[in-house]
């Protein structure tokens, strides 16, 4: 019989506690560490529609990357959404693991990943956060692209519905990544050598700063740059517990459309 508590543990093995970021929640946020679990849900991010997602194919252990309790809560009542949807989760006993800055710092986490998507191999960390370890990845494409072509890239990878950009005029070789909200490291990835950078949630006055340095910047998306972490960690627990179910969610995705 698989417990929660053992795959928080095996989760914890792939991207130790200790590497989260002091201001994270990460972990068994909801639910019962010895409870058993046959079944178990996949998503980016605990939302309304996952958690209904989740009752409807009966499973008992929702994973996700980012945290459904973010801040200190005095309360669960029906007041916020997040309240609303904690109270849902412990209602219909489904318990809920989420790993976040540290399966974004953890070898082989969100950014390793990324590299690896957009066809980069990892050379180095982008934001050392010290112990070797840090945030962002740099590394490099074996065939320098344009950016159009590298653009091609990153949509069809990513499964992006758009991408927001600028093109300095260089190809695209030395790469530095971010899954996520990024844009503070426009800076550190041109002073690493890197020609170009991709992200997401990136601000004006950072496509600004990109234009006068001369490096080309993409934004991806936060869902997109992110999720790809997902099917790894469906990999991961089918490996270690084969005789349990697992699916990904099929009602969360990108967020942001563009008409």
């Amino acid at each position: 019989m698989v417990k929660i508590g053992d795959i928080r543990d095996l989760l914890f093995s792939a991207a130790p506690r200790e590497l989260a970021m002091d201001f994270d929640n990460v972990g068994l946020l909801v639910g019962r560490e010895d409870a058993e679990v046959t079944a178990v849900l996949l998503s980016l991010d605990i939302t309304s529609q996952v958690i209904d997602e989740a009752e409807d194919a009966g499973v008992q252990l929702i994973i996700s990357h980012h945290p459904v309790i973010w801040d200190a809560m005095k309360s669960i009542t029906d007041d916020t959404v997040q309240e609303r949807k904690v109270a849902k989760l412990i209602k219909s006993d489904i318990a809920a693991i989420c790993m976040h800055t540290n399966m974004d710092i953890a070898e082989g986490g969100v950014n390793d990943v990324l590299m690896s998507c957009l066809g980069g191999k990892t050379s180095g960390i982008l934001e050392p956060t010290g112990n070797g370890s840090g945030c962002g990845r740099v590394g490099e494409l074996e065939k320098a692209l344009t950016v159009p072509e590298f653009l091609s890239v990153c949509k069809t990878s990513l499964n992006a519905g758009g991408l927001r950009y600028h093109d300095s005029g260089r190809k695209v070789k030395k790469l530095a990544v971010m899954g996520g909200a990024g844009g503070d490291c426009v800076k550190l990835a041109y002073d690493m050598g890197c020609d170009t950078y991709v992200t997401a949630d990136i601000k004006y006055d950072q496509f600004l700063l990109a234009r006068e340095l001369g490096i080309n910047l993409i934004d991806a998306d936060h869902f997109c740059t992110e999720n790809v972490i997902v099917p790894k960690l469906e990999e991961l627990i089918k490996a270690r517990f084969p005789e349990i179910s697992t699916q990904i969610s099929k009602r969360h995705s990108q967020t942001a459309m563009f008409f």
